[in-house]
């Protein structure tokens, strides 16, 4: 599995934006990239149980709207709203967290353009790592989804990869630019680019 990671990582646009979210405060990542494939079939990669393991995580139980599902060794939670093929709302809960994502697709020059948009009530994690908590792990999967759609074809290696020199090099740089939304979102650099550091470590193992 051979990625060009500069290429990747320019592919996304990142974003950091404060909110409020049930009545409180709340910090947003959001991440938006383009894929040359048609709203359908990107749509059906994201929401088909079928094609989602071929790219992410395998996943069980109900879903549709109102319906509970399970990300296998990662977070569960309700699927809140439902708009084919445009927008996918669910809770996202792990660690005893609840938090919340929501995926948006539209028609693109380049083919489908898809913005995700994970919220949670500031934390002491946030304060910790900063966007790339999150950030890094969804650009991960976004890179995934790019293979899948490229063949529709299960992303072989995906672990193995992770944990090579590429890999972590992916990670890092990833990182690296959630710190930068987060300085361009209004927190101050030196607090920014200490939790990038941190989560690189976390997820390279620096």
């Amino acid at each position: 599995m051979h990625i060009d990671i500069a290429s990747q990582i320019a592919a996304v646009d990142r974003r950091v934006e404060n909110r409020e979210h049930e009545g409180r405060p709340a910090r947003v990542v959001v991440a938006t990239r383009t894929y040359a494939a048609p709203v359908d079939d990107v749509w059906d990669a994201v929401t088909n149980p079928d094609r989602i393991p071929r790219w992410f995580l395998p996943v069980s139980g109900d879903l549709r709207l109102g319906g509970r599902y399970q990300l296998e060794g990662n977070a569960s939670g309700t699927i809140t709203g439902c708009e084919p093929p445009r927008h996918l709302a669910l809770t996202w809960e792990f660690g005893g967290e609840v938090t919340w994502v929501e995926v948006r697709l539209e028609e693109d020059p380049g083919g489908t353009r898809l913005q995700l948009e994970h919220a949670a009530h500031d934390d002491e994690r946030w304060g910790e790592f900063g966007p790339g908590a999150v950030g890094v792990g969804w650009d991960m999967a976004l890179l995934g989804l790019d293979q899948h759609l490229a063949t529709g074809a299960a992303v072989e290696g995906a672990s193995a990869w992770m944990e090579s020199a590429e890999g972590k090099a992916f990670m890092r740089g990833s990182s690296d630019e959630w710190g930068r939304a987060a300085v361009a979102s209004g927190t101050p650099e030196d607090a920014a680019l200490a939790a990038a550091a941190r989560t690189s470590a976390a997820y390279a193992g620096d």
